[in-house]
């Protein structure tokens, strides 16, 4: 459940920017695009801290669990129901980590194409990365380490490829203790990595937003230095001309 996003890579959209990367693809007018861009990665923003934040809160909760198997011969069953649920967050949460890199790295990858002045921006990355590199660099690192969480507990990834296959296995672990504490000790070490990954995430993101806005502001200046230029222009008085020489005032 939990690990589904390590056999599958997401293209999906998760909420706040990623809802939107269809739409940037469509707009024609460039103003609007950076208009919509630009909200969308502060929206991302604050989603990347609420989700952060449900992912300590799963692996805290899980270790409680954890906690309470180990003095009982097994959870009862609405119990394993409410661990169930976490997991189920929990891999929601690996989803929309991985929808969001894919996202944020289309808009570097957009933005890029459409101008010029973005293309040649300095973004503060070593050895000529781009953003779009490292949000692969980080959904790559994401679900390698899930891939050894798993593997390290005798799991496959075959039995997570759908929610139906994840939640059968579920299953089967929760009718012993053993299973049970497995179950529990992998989605714990899962949330805990999910933690410290959505902590480098938010780093990046806030890295990118920062360097966008610092080019959203660099653009405007260009555009209201041009268009002072014009107006001093077509301000200017006209000079006194006749007979195509300019006239010497009399005194």
């Amino acid at each position: 459940m939990f690990s589904v996003t390590m056999v599958a890579p997401v293209t999906g959209h998760a909420g706040g920017v990623t809802g939107q990367a269809t739409e940037w693809t469509q707009l024609a007018n460039n103003a609007e695009l950076i208009a919509l861009v630009g909200k969308s990665a502060d929206q991302v923003n604050n989603q990347v801290k609420q989700i952060t934040q449900l992912a300590e809160q799963i692996q805290n909760q899980l270790n409680i669990y954890n906690n309470l198997l180990q003095n009982t011969a097994r959870l009862p069953k609405h119990m394993w129901g409410q661990v169930e649920g976490d997991l189920r967050k929990l891999q929601s949460i690996v989803g929309q980590g991985q929808g969001i890199a894919f996202s944020m790295g289309n808009i570097d990858d957009m933005l890029k194409q459409r101008f010029q002045s973005f293309a040649d921006f300095k973004t503060g990355l070593a050895d000529g990365q781009t953003f779009s590199d490292n949000y692969q660099t980080w959904s790559t690192t994401n679900r390698d380490t899930i891939a050894g969480t798993l593997k390290a507990a005798g799991l496959t990834a075959d039995q997570f490829t759908s929610e139906e296959a994840t939640m059968s296995s579920l299953r089967a672990m929760s009718e012993t203790s053993d299973g049970q504490m497995k179950a529990l000790q992998v989605g714990h070490q899962i949330a805990a990595q999910q933690v410290a990954q959505f902590q480098k995430l938010r780093g990046l993101v806030s890295q990118q937003t920062t360097m966008m806005g610092t080019w959203f502001q660099s653009r405007q200046a260009d555009k209201d230095l041009a268009q002072a230029r014009r107006e001093n222009f077509f301000n200017s008085p006209l000079p006194n001309v006749r007979g195509g020489q300019m006239m010497e005032p009399r005194w």
